[in-house]
């Protein structure tokens, strides 16, 4: 019985340490392909600014748009505490001022953590006809996000920012270390389910 607990506690260790490789170098693996949709993940922003992290990702959205490689662009995120603009809509202020066609631009404005953004994308896609997504978010968030959509049976894909505002290991490794366990208690959650 020893032995069987102890290989199980000695797999369990190998698998947070595969985790935690495949996380920090998940930004190298997914090259871009066509799919209906961009789902930005929300982040912060400041009155009808957004914050440099979601700034980011509307970037890096907005560069997929504009090289045929999404059709639409799904802009999620609730408004924060005495916030003006709901993060959605602050990406789409902020998508339309480049180039974006308001027809181009589906929103949601009430999800405040990762899953409600893409069950509230899902549902706002399914009524635009949006079969197929590409997941875009900081590259430490979008392990978890990508298996949160596949959870919800969504077709998705990966494309993580190539730019980031997490550029020092003094800002980088908090939020590493930060999802990292988000992401090993969600596949506890899921493996519970």
């Amino acid at each position: 019985m020893k032995k069987i607990f102890g290989f199980l506690l000695l797999a369990m260790f190998a698998y947070v340490l595969y985790s935690g490789y495949s996380m920090w170098t998940y930004s190298t693996n997914y090259p871009p392909e066509h799919t209906d949709a961009a789902i930005v993940l929300g982040a912060a922003a400041y009155h009808d600014d957004p914050s440099p992290v979601f700034e980011e990702r509307i970037k890096h959205g907005l560069k997929l748009y504009k090289d045929d490689y999404v059709d639409k662009l799904v802009f999620t995120g609730g408004k924060g505490s005495g916030a003006a603009y709901a993060e959605a809509e602050v990406a789409k202020m902020y998508a339309i001022e480049h180039g974006v066609p308001e027809s181009d631009i589906v929103i949601e404005t009430s999800s405040t953590i990762t899953e409600e953004n893409l069950k509230n994308a899902k549902s706002k896609g399914d009524t635009s006809k949006i079969d197929s997504y590409t997941i875009v978010s900081d590259p430490f968030h979008t392990k978890r996000a990508l298996a949160m959509a596949h959870n919800l049976n969504m077709d998705a894909i990966a494309s993580p920012t190539k730019t980031s505002k997490y550029k020092s290991l003094e800002t980088k490794v908090p939020f590493f270390l930060r999802e990292w366990a988000f992401y090993l208690g969600y596949e506890a959650a899921s493996f519970i389910r």
